[in-house]
């Protein structure tokens, strides 16, 4: 691999990011510069570099891009940091198959409008198209939480990190599915988890400590 003068790449795409072409901004990265070198600027020395790439790879990452973008969530930068879960959440919902991911689209528009049975049905029908799309999961598992239908919920969350397991939205979404149980223990558990991937969920750090208080 070639190795990626920071500067350069910045001043690269520059243009694009002043004019909002997001458009113009993928068909740049998709012609001029490899994942495999975007990846690698995720760990240079140069700030902005380390943001614009993880902004690139929102835009034309893949799964294989996930693990080093999980790793930039501890990067001492917050907008790094920032940039990199914009990153893996993108990635996360565009991970399965094309059939797969229209339905979770779908599944997602409904849940946004509340119509959660519907959102559901979307999310069932991507999962017997892409069984191993960690996101349809994550997002039945959202859904089955707000039905307060906890074990459900859980369970969902349990195979989104089994396929995922940096996904710290499922580990989170799992702690509180718990709390709403009673499960103090497992809940902890859950949290630490998502906060050992993700350090800067901080409303998760103080629910964290108010349970470790508690007698």
């Amino acid at each position: 691999m070639t190795r990626v003068n920071p500067i350069q790449f910045v001043e690269s795409v520059q243009p694009h990011l002043q004019y909002k072409d997001l458009h113009g901004l993928v068909g740049h990265l998709k012609a001029h510069w490899s994942k495999d070198q975007l990846m690698s600027l995720l760990f240079c020395d140069h700030a902005d570099a380390r943001k614009v790439a993880a902004l690139s790879l929102a835009l034309v990452g893949c799964k294989s891009c996930i693990a080093k973008l999980a790793d930039q969530l501890k990067d001492p930068d917050p907008m790094v940091n920032q940039m990199a879960e914009h990153a893996l959440w993108s990635i996360w919902f565009r991970s399965g198959s094309c059939p797969a991911n229209h339905e979770v689209c779908e599944g997602t528009k409904a849940l946004n409008d509340r119509k959660m049975e519907k959102a559901i049905q979307h999310f069932c029908r991507a999962i017997e198209i892409d069984p191993n799309f960690a996101e349809a999961y994550n997002q039945r598992a959202i859904t089955s939480y707000l039905l307060e239908k906890y074990d459900q919920s859980i369970d969902d969350c349990r195979e989104t990190v089994r396929l995922m397991p940096c996904h710290f939205g499922a580990w989170s979404g799992m702690g509180h599915c718990h709390a709403h149980l009673n499960q103090p223990a497992d809940t902890i558990r859950c949290y630490q988890k998502a906060l050992e991937i993700n350090p800067h969920l901080t409303s998760l750090h103080e629910t964290l400590e108010q349970l470790k208080s508690m007698p």
